[in-house]
């Protein structure tokens, strides 16, 4: 069966955060503008026409450790930006949410710009329609300048969807924290909607106007190829920032660059192996719902552990075959998880989003507070297993708290 292109298209509209909630307020659905994915079908439930909502809050972590964040702006002098060549060299922008002592911090950390947001709501044709603060004031927990709690912890790279920003992954990033990680999660210049540098400049995503530029589905395919191999090599860089003998992070102290995992959504879960097949400092892996563009190698990671999480039927065995052909070629401990009633960006904030502006997806019923204990539960599982070696009974079988998860040739 061909691999449908559907992550790549609901990804570069990204208007798929709050905006999959948010296009229903404008009482018709547009078209994607990214590809050939047809927009979600969405109805606003009663309550959400009577008056304009409240920004949503993002749900309270569950893990002992109260958690912060800080922001890293890094330039790669060794490449050159392979987008936009005259921009110069490769750069990063870095959130960073770690474990932190409680009662330390100043206010809760934004969850993007006014002008992300405007951007993403002008991508729907919404721009005057939903207010740019609705999604710009989304409610964290993560508190900025905290001190971080003593210790050492096990770091974990997160990489968003395609065309999507990395606040996307937020609710994710602030729970693993909480759990006892520190995590990095990347805006990959020009492969989001928008993305504001410190100094105000906002890029927008030239590899989705490159995607778009190709002349047939294989072409296509071939820049997205070019898109995971391209964030491994960010990914390695920032490792080296992280974990070298220079490190660009001031709390870097904190880092156990011996335990390192990777996780992404969409082509970020791409990612994760490409950067794994690239880097042997990447100990684990998980796919939240991506196309295997860049194959994972036929001669496997080299025993390191990897999860497959993504939607039913739609990454089930045969509907996405890079999917199956990634299974077999993996060699280490594996899992291969789809679940019921999911969308494709179940895995990440946007449920909770939706849920609370009061708008109901027919295409994806999955409660918000299902997707975020499904998504928390699991990937939390697979790391705590793979890179602190604590028993993870919920990896072993399908379990009676959680019966929309299916195993696939467990």
């Amino acid at each position: 069966m061909t691999i449908s292109l559907r992550n790549r298209a609901a990804g570069a509209a990204a208007a798929a955060l709050a905006l999959t909630a948010l296009a229903a307020l404008a009482t018709a659905s547009p078209a994607s503008a990214s590809g050939p994915a047809p927009a979600t079908a969405l109805s606003p439930a009663a309550s959400a026409s009577a008056a304009e909502p409240a920004a949503p809050t993002l749900p309270r972590p569950t893990g002992r450790y109260a958690t912060g964040r800080d922001t890293l702006f890094l330039t790669d002098h060794t490449r050159t930006d392979p987008w936009v060549p005259a921009a110069g060299p490769r750069q990063l922008l870095v959130s960073l949410n770690y474990p932190a002592s409680p009662g330390t911090g100043g206010d809760p950390a934004p969850y993007m710009t006014e002008e992300e947001a405007r951007l993403m709501l002008a991508q729907r044709g919404l721009e005057d329609v939903v207010p740019s603060e609705l999604v710009s004031d989304i409610g964290t927990h993560a508190r900025t300048t905290a001190r971080p709690a003593p210790g050492r912890f096990p770091l974990v790279l997160l990489s968003p969807g395609f065309g999507t920003p990395r606040a996307t992954l937020t609710g994710l990033a602030e729970e693993l924290a909480s759990r006892g990680y520190v995590v990095a999660t990347a805006d990959h210049l020009y492969e989001s909607t928008g993305t504001q540098l410190p100094d105000g400049r906002v890029l927008t995503c030239a590899a989705c106007d490159k995607v778009d530029a190709q002349p047939d589905d294989a072409a296509r395919r071939e820049v997205l190829a070019d898109v995971s191999a391209g964030r491994a090599d960010d990914f390695s860089f920032l490792l080296d920032r992280l974990t070298g003998p220079d490190p660009a992070w001031r709390h870097a102290r904190t880092v156990d660059p011996r335990r390192v995992g990777m996780a992404g959504h969409s082509i970020g879960g791409n990612a994760a192996s490409s950067t794994m097949a690239a880097d042997r400092r990447v100990d684990a892996g998980v796919n939240m719902d991506g196309t295997f563009f860049d194959p994972a190698p036929v001669r496997g990671l080299d025993g390191r552990p990897f999860l497959m999480l993504g939607t039913d039927p739609g990454h089930g065995p045969g509907s996405d075959t890079s999917w199956d052909d990634a299974w077999d070629r993996l060699d280490g401990f594996k899992r291969w998880l789809t679940v019921r009633d999911s969308g494709h960006f179940t895995f990440t904030d946007i449920p909770e989003i939706g849920e609370q502006l009061g708008i109901e997806d027919p295409d994806a019923p999955l409660s918000a507070a299902r997707s975020t204990t499904i998504t928390r539960s699991y990937v939390t599982a697979f790391f705590d297993r793979s890179l602190r070696g604590r028993p993870a009974r919920l990896l072993n079988g399908p379990t009676a708290a959680n019966p929309e998860v299916l195993f696939q040739r467990p």
